[in-house]
């Protein structure tokens, strides 16, 4: 199947799925579930590809367990935390502003949107599994690739698994995660999520002409710096820790780094 084919293969499959979790979402009245969908996405995305591509390249098999890895235990993660909790506080406020209007709004305007960026971003999985300019595969680029997605992998899961003890911890209650990798970085997770999908790009451009996927990685990282991930999150934490300025302060952004001292 052509690269074309396959990526409007995907495109129906995200579509379809979004819009069946939609209905789903209108009947428990929780907009919030189609963040817990972020990850399961890309893994659908993956195996859809790899089993359309059928050229079976040791390649596309990497990509597919890749981003299974990481989009499972992202589920997962999302699952424990957010499920019987109730709708998040971002979907809370847009459903007070539209009112009436906002199951229908909420198709296109949530869950279409978030499918077509899931599209977007998973590109270099697609392409990477598709393109057969070179089955083999190129060990220095794997190598770095992986290198690079293995290294997101491990700050967002310890870094999830920090801030999950910290929420737990009674005496934390009000207080700002500024230990372990936290103290590095303000968002650990987030560094994290870009890294693996800049490793994902890596890999798929070890062997193959699919440069131009890079849309997906830099789509990713705008997101998660520029949009729902980093500005969102430091405005709301802001306005609830009085003592998260002095966090900023010492705290690097994004990259990692050691913690600047008072």
């Amino acid at each position: 199947m052509s690269l074309g084919a396959v990526l409007l293969l995907n495109l129906g499959v995200v579509l379809a799925l979004t819009t069946a979790l939609w209905a789903l979402s209108v009947a428990v009245r929780d907009t919030s579930i189609v963040d817990v969908f972020w990850g399961a996405g890309f893994v659908v995305i993956a195996w859809v590809t790899w089993a359309a591509a059928g050229h079976g390249a040791p390649r596309a098999l990497l990509l597919a367990l890749l981003t299974t890895v990481w989009g499972v235990r992202l589920t997962l993660h999302l699952a424990r935390r957010n499920l019987g909790k109730g709708e998040d506080f971002r979907y809370r406020a847009m459903r007070a502003r539209h009112g009436e209007r906002w199951p229908a709004r909420s198709l296109w305007a949530v869950f279409w949107s978030q499918g077509l960026l899931m599209w977007i971003v998973a590109l270099p999985v697609q392409a990477g599994q598709v393109d057969t300019t070179a089955h083999a595969l190129t060990w220095l680029g794997v190598t770095a690739g992986v290198a690079v997605w293995l290294t997101g992998f491990l700050f967002e899961t310890i870094g999830d698994a920090q801030l999950a003890r910290f929420k737990a911890d009674p005496h934390s209650s009000g207080k700002v995660m500024d230990r372990g990798l936290w103290a590095w970085t303000r968002h650990p997770n987030y560094f994290g999520d870009c890294c693996v999908w800049w490793g994902l790009w890596l890999v798929a451009c070890a062997s193959g002409n699919v440069w131009w996927t890079v849309v997906g990685p830099a789509l990713m990282t705008v997101l998660l710096v520029r949009v729902s991930g980093k500005a969102l999150l430091e405005k709301d934490m802001a306005r609830r820790r009085p003592e998260y300025a002095a966090y900023v302060e010492r705290t690097s952004g994004f990259i990692p780094r050691p913690p600047r001292r008072g």
